[in-house]
């Protein structure tokens, strides 16, 4: 056939993508420090479930695998990310072959993805956003890959990805409805007439009914987590926000998907591939209509630059060989300068730096360092959030060794959001810290039933604001410490002492308690 022999030419050459973009990942993979979000799914990873509030159990268990396999560091915990990446960039590859792309259409696919801002800045960190791109790009090649073989493996295989997918980020079911959409707008619908399908769907269910059994067992929080988020964060993201927002996340490789889009749309090569354009433009109307963040829709990209490096090999011949190699150069070098605005590459210092001329030279990156606040910062808000914590571990270590022997007995260490106390959990075993107490985000699924020791830290988010709030509860209360780095979003975050509280704290720690469990 000809498609793989096509596709066995050039596997090596597409592997040479993939290590440049895991040799990228690993010159920042232990830069900055943890990420919030980072810290409470290794936390996760101490408490494995079927479920938690606000993700599905498969970044649990990848945590427990990794800090098992690679250790507690900040490098060890970006392992997994660094290979997902990597592997993102190979099925981009493949995906390009099967389209009928060759030797200039993989490169330019392959690059555009690589120096992509969207794909720098979301493909390193331990989050469920890189994992969630990879099962998309996965389902995504499978399905051209039985169209091209019409071997029904592919079709059971798409059901085992869709599966582990919603086992990941719920956002793969949405990615899954808008390529059946897709599949019926075109002539390709007749693979959902095919028998197979109903196995296959039957896979992706047998493999979710657990997380599914767990959240009615848990009050649905999904339901609740979304409506957080919407009253949160997503109510201030307008319609032109995200579309402005889309049309600048990939920098000048914007140009290349576009031409992707295109060709899947009106190309007649392309004709058998349709849906998959049918599909980009159901998924970006839902997001849009439900003020979904821009990194929602990362993972339908990568199967755009593969048509987009297809498509500018069908317009510029191969005899036209310098045209090629400028192509390549225009559509990679400029991300390539945006490079350590979304990732850590540079020293911190150097980095500030960077930032200072992009905000009085390059206006139109500013975004880069707007937060979800919708204010301009002197970092990215992915950068602040890597700061600070290890600091704020070690003051409340001097908090908790300030007490006596006798005293850290009868101590509970407090924290407001799931960031402190994910930094607290972690940091905390070297310290050999009692077990943190928090009511914010999966942090309630373990929390003990009682806030009743005489002595509590309390890492309180709002600088000591609380005290005035616990005054009533306890015989006395102060601000021991503050976290002092400028630059972390956690900065003027309190470590505060409360000294023998009375039973009324108590009753109101466990009326909150309960609601939060039934949330």
């Amino acid at each position: 056939m000809p498609y793989q022999n096509r596709r066995s030419t050039y596997t090596n050459f597409i592997l040479i993508f993939v290590a440049l973009k895991v040799g990228l990942n690993l010159l920042a993979i232990s830069h900055f420090g943890f990420h919030r979000d980072e810290l409470l799914h290794l936390a996760l990873g101490d408490h494995l479930d079927w479920g938690y509030k606000e993700v599905p159990p498969f970044i649990a268990l990848l945590a427990k695998i990794s800090t098992t396999i690679f250790g507690n560091s900040v490098a060890a915990s970006r392992v997994f990310a660094t290979l997902c990446g990597g592997a993102i960039v190979w099925l981009v590859g493949l995906i390009t072959v099967e389209l009928g792309g060759k030797m200039f259409a993989i490169t330019l696919a392959c690059l555009s993805i690589i120096f992509a801002p969207a794909f720098v800045a979301s493909d390193y960190l331990f989050q469920p956003v890189v994992f969630d791109q990879l099962w998309w790009v996965l389902c995504v090649w499978l399905i051209i890959r039985y169209i091209n073989y019409h071997s029904v493996k592919y079709i059971y295989l798409v059901g085992l990805v869709i599966g582990i997918g919603l086992l990941t980020k719920y956002t793969m079911g949405f990615f899954a409805l808008a390529l059946v959409l897709g599949l019926l707008f075109t002539r390709q619908r007749k693979i959902l007439w095919n028998r197979h399908v109903l196995g296959a769907a039957l896979i992706a269910l047998l493999l979710f009914l657990p997380n599914i059994i767990w959240q009615f067992q848990h009050h649905l929080p999904v339901i609740t987590h979304m409506k957080t988020l919407k009253e949160s964060q997503l109510n201030y993201i307008k319609p032109t926000d995200f579309i402005s927002q889309q049309i600048a996340v990939n920098g000048i490789a914007l140009f290349v998907w576009l031409v992707g889009f295109g060709f899947l749309l009106f190309s007649f090569k392309l004709r058998k591939f349709q849906f998959l354009a049918f599909a980009f433009i159901l998924i970006f109307i839902f997001l849009l209509e439900m003020s979904g963040k821009n990194y929602y829709l990362f993972g339908a990209y990568p199967m755009l630059f593969a048509a987009g490096g297809y498509g500018f090999e069908r317009w510029i011949k191969i005899k036209y060989t310098t045209l090629r190699a400028s192509v390549v150069v225009l559509f990679t070098l400029p991300n390539l300068l945006l490079f350590p605005l979304v990732l850590p590459v540079l020293p911190l210092n150097t980095t500030l730096s960077l930032f200072r001329f992009v905000d009085k030279h390059v206006s139109m990156f500013r975004f880069a360092a707007t937060w979800e606040d919708h204010k301009l910062h002197p970092l990215t808000q992915d950068y602040a959030d890597m700061l600070g914590w290890d600091e704020l571990a070690q003051k409340v270590a001097a908090a908790y060794y300030k007490l006596t022997p006798e005293q850290r007995k009868v101590t509970q260490i407090y924290a407001d959001n799931y960031g402190e106390a994910g930094a607290i959990h972690h940091f905390g075993k070297q310290y050999n810290l009692p077990e943190v107490v928090c009511l914010n985000s999966s942090f309630t699924l373990w929390a003990p039933g009682n806030l009743n020791a005489r002595y509590i830290i309390y890492v309180d988010e709002s600088n000591g604001a609380k005290l005035k709030r616990f005054a009533p509860y306890v015989d006395s209360c102060s601000k021991l410490s503050e976290v002092d780095n400028p630059l972390a979003r956690e900065k003027e975050t309190a470590v505060l002492l409360l000294i023998n509280p009375k039973p009324a704290l108590n009753l109101v720690y466990k009326k909150e308690l309960a609601e939060k469990l039934l949330e």
